[in-house]
């Protein structure tokens, strides 16, 4: 049985959702590479913690867990890990769902704290204008190139999931792999 499981995509693919979900149906501990990449603030997401300490945060937990899953992308800071992978999912839909599932998700954190004025709005703003860069972006971003090669480096086994489907639909196919 595979038990240490990496998921990555695009921003609005659902890398997180998924995580959840087969760590609730596997009762495995779930993890995700937000949680050791940014430092807790009272503005999320804008101060990235030092790469030795993201390592270490994150080497500990997986080290403390027989069965894991671990959600987000870590292409590069958090290469030292692959060796752990016994299976990584990669989620891809198009740009218009990821983008429409992300503005919904920041206005149900934010409120109204992304509209124009609110102390969220820029950041918001910069963020979705980010995640819409993923099909065509460089590998200096997070993008389908840069996701592309970093996998094409794994020895471990790669289940693409390439289509908008349920959680429930995903969660199937990777249960019929494992």
């Amino acid at each position: 049985m595979v038990s240490r499981i990496h998921i990555l995509g695009a921003s609005g693919s659902g890398t997180t959702t998924l995580a959840k979900a087969l760590a609730n149906e596997l009762e495995y501990k779930h993890f995700d590479t937000d949680d050791y990449y940014w430092i807790p603030s009272e503005i999320p997401f804008t101060r990235p913690r030092p790469l030795e300490e993201r390592q270490s945060l994150l080497k500990k937990d997986l080290k403390n867990h027989d069965s894991w899953i671990l959600s987000g992308s870590l292409c590069g800071w958090g290469d030292i890990f692959i060796p752990h992978f016994e299976l990584v999912i990669y989620l891809w839909i198009l740009r218009d769902i990821r983008i429409s599932r992300l503005v919904k998700r920041e206005k149900e954190r934010y409120g109204s704290a992304i509209e124009p004025g609110g102390n969220r709005h820029e950041l918001s703003s910069e963020f979705v204008k980010w995640a819409e860069k993923y099909d065509e972006g460089g590998i200096e971003i997070r993008s389908k190139r840069l996701h592309e090669i970093w996998l094409s480096r794994l020895e471990c086994p790669i289940l693409r999931i390439e289509r908008d489907m349920t959680v429930k639909e995903r969660v199937n196919i990777v249960m019929s792999i494992i």
